[in-house]
């Protein structure tokens, strides 16, 4: 996948974050596992401290061993631009679509030499117009994660997206929690999305589960992006937050399997004809609960269904009583028309 194109599939995405701890070496790993678990897309963030942060950011969380501030994690996040040459070439030759989150201009300008599918705009970034602006003016396609937005602010975002040039939008409902409890995915904003913008929506989702994924799915969502992890052993703040590249396998196949099942109405009249062996096999007919002598007026309590399903349907029983008899019926015999008068 060169570009990002959810008008024919829904798009796959697994995020690597910062997941790689800084290793350019545990990075390519995580675009052959991704790859091998047969994603569509593999996306990373590409940070620049200097050009995105002052010395003094806070901790979201404060877990790093080696880092004595938010600053110097970001510095030991960066990898140089052959490095992010070396992943967006390898995405490649694996099938995936290269994406990497810009928090700065400068990335947005890395990036372009690079090469990316498309752009992912993060939930911090909604409110920034000159980044809105950079990545709009490539024409590509843009994710929009809304994950801290309000409503007006995504508006205005999605507006100078398009004013800009933008190509394809797709707007992702995201809630920034890490890991995310299930009544705060917030499966209901899909359709919000959809009817407010008339674009793609998408999930972006941080419970650690492939289960909102699958419903957001099931709902129409046409791009998943998902946190992923070599193991829940691994270190770093996103682990929770995260499937592993197994559950990811799952997740791809489960929402192959969901696209089918859109695209595949069933006629349930149809579907039955189909059926009709099955149905007289499992299904019952009128039998004699006891030996039934000629002349007998039949009572409520004088016929059972039993199996299979090849006399008369169950559904006639009303009909029959206070029919006569013309000939005795044993016991379990079924009832045929010509027994009746």
């Amino acid at each position: 996948m060169e570009t990002l194109d959810w008008n024919h599939s829904v798009v796959v995405v697994g995020e690597v974050g910062q997941a790689h701890d800084g290793s350019l070496g545990t990075a390519h790993a995580f675009i052959d596992a991704i790859a091998d678990a047969g994603a569509d897309a593999v996306k990373f963030q590409t940070h620049i401290a200097a050009a995105e942060s002052r010395v003094d950011e806070p901790w979201r969380v404060a877990f790093s061993y080696q880092d004595t501030s938010r600053y110097d994690y970001w510095r030991r996040m960066e990898f140089s631009p052959e490095g992010w040459e070396g992943l967006r070439h390898h995405a490649g030759k694996r099938g995936l679509a290269f994406l990497s989150s810009p928090f700065s201009i400068e990335a947005v300008d890395l990036l372009r030499a690079v090469g990316v599918a498309g752009w992912k705009v993060a939930s911090g970034e909604v409110a920034n117009p000159q980044l809105l602006d950079a990545v709009a003016a490539t024409g590509q396609p843009v994710l929009l994660s809304s994950g801290m937005s309000r409503w007006t602010e995504l508006d205005g975002a999605v507006e100078r997206l398009r004013r800009a040039g933008a190509g394809d939008l797709a707007v992702l409902q995201c809630t920034s929690v890490y890991p995310l409890e299930p009544e705060r995915v917030g499966l209901n904003v899909l359709a919000q999305i959809q009817d407010r913008y008339g674009c793609a929506a998408g999930l972006s989702d941080h419970s650690g589960s492939i289960v909102p994924a699958l419903a957001a799915v099931s709902l129409g969502a046409r791009v998943v992006e998902v946190h992923v992890t070599l193991s829940r052993a691994m270190f770093g703040p996103d682990v929770a937050a995260s499937v592993t590249h197994e559950e990811l396998a799952v997740l791809v196949a489960g929402i192959r399997q969901i696209e089918v099942m859109l695209a595949s109405p069933v006629d349930k009249d149809a579907v039955a004809e189909e059926l009709a062996p099955m149905r007289r096999l499992f299904g019952r007919s009128l039998v004699a609960r006891v030996t039934l002598a000629a002349g007998h007026r039949l009572g409520p309590r004088d016929l059972v269904a039993k199996k299979p399903g090849d006399g008369l349907a169950p559904a006639r029983l009303d009909a029959l009583i206070g029919r006569r008899l013309l000939h005795s019926v044993g016991a379990d015999q079924p009832l045929a028309e010509t027994d009746l008068e």
